[in-house]
């Protein structure tokens, strides 16, 4: 792993200087003496003119956001990503974004609670595929496909405000069918791996949790996979199979999100940021950012900013 161990002392400076650089936005729900049951929240929004949102991110939710009609610009991880409707955005828990609507807007809004999520994903390998990275889905190839992702989102807002038996049910269908959708809409080199299986996708899937719990941790290979009850054989090959990554470069990936996040969204100095990712040095922190992103840590901040 790249990151090497650091000292008591150290874990403890770096966790006074790890401050949250991105605003955590606690989802609102609309009725709030039914919040603490919720799994799927769905809501309408027409809005005339100009409307933006800065970057914050969603924990423990994620969200589809269907832009009927407008464009505008989305800061995606300190990236402007321009889009226009229809289309869907489909936003991963815990990602940073931002939104800038240039004109006027017609969009549904759904979000859905992780472990909720997560039951959903299981259904299908190419699920937990399109969760696995923020991307904006265009909707535009036919006027069905708007009219039906429209349709589709209206019939689940009725199911989840529903109170007939096997609402939950069919809530569930309905996301289905909608995840479905979406994911074939996704380019062909966006799509996973067919030849995974249910097995592998599972156990890519778990391995990524632990890894968002651990990333800073320097925790080595073999201890994931002893904390997955698998080998080291398996779990490699289970990532290879589901995500077409090695068990070391999604690890690497989670770490370079984060120093990235830091760079544009804080104002951390570099060795602050290098010893709150777990890194002895910043020089170290330095080369490693280097061979992963293809610039220094400062080069990066500057240009991003």
């Amino acid at each position: 792993m790249a990151n090497s161990a650091i000292s008591k002392n150290q874990r403890e400076v770096s966790g006074n200087i790890a401050s949250t650089t991105v605003p955590k936005i606690r989802i609102y729900i609309e009725r709030p003496e039914e919040s603490a049951d919720w799994f799927v929240n769905v809501r309408h929004v027409s809005y005339k003119g100009s409307w933006r949102a800065e970057p914050h991110a969603h924990p423990q939710h994620g969200q589809v956001i269907f832009v009927r009609s407008g464009r505008g610009v989305m800061n995606l991880e300190g990236r402007s990503v321009p889009f226009e409707g229809p289309c869907a955005l489909v936003l991963p828990t815990e990602c940073v974004h931002g939104l800038d609507y240039e004109i006027d807007v017609d969009r549904w809004l759904m979000t859905i609670e992780l472990a909720y999520l997560t039951q959903v994903n299981a259904k299908l390998q190419e699920f937990v595929q399109l969760w696995s990275a923020p991307r904006i889905i265009p909707l535009s190839h036919t006027v069905e496909a708007e009219v039906e992702f429209d349709s589709l989102l209206r019939r689940v807002d009725q199911e989840v405000k529903s109170t007939e038996v096997g609402h939950i049910e069919g809530t569930e269908a309905l996301l289905t069918i909608l995840f479905l959708m979406l994911v074939r809409g996704m380019p062909l080199d966006q799509i996973g791996n067919e030849g995974a299986t249910r097995n592998d996708t599972r156990l890519a899937e778990r391995f990524r949790d632990l890894v968002e719990q651990h990333y800073r941790d320097n925790v080595p290979l073999q201890e994931y996979a002893s904390l997955l009850a698998v080998s080291l054989v398996q779990l490699r090959a289970a990532c290879a199979s589901a995500t077409g990554q090695s068990p070391t470069k999604m690890i690497h990936a989670r770490l370079v999100t984060e120093a990235k996040r830091n760079l544009i969204f804080g104002d951390m100095s570099v060795e602050q940021i290098a010893f709150g990712l777990g890194f002895s040095d910043a020089a170290y922190f330095t080369r490693f950012f280097r061979k992963e992103v293809g610039q220094t840590p400062s080069q990066f901040r500057a240009a991003a900013r």
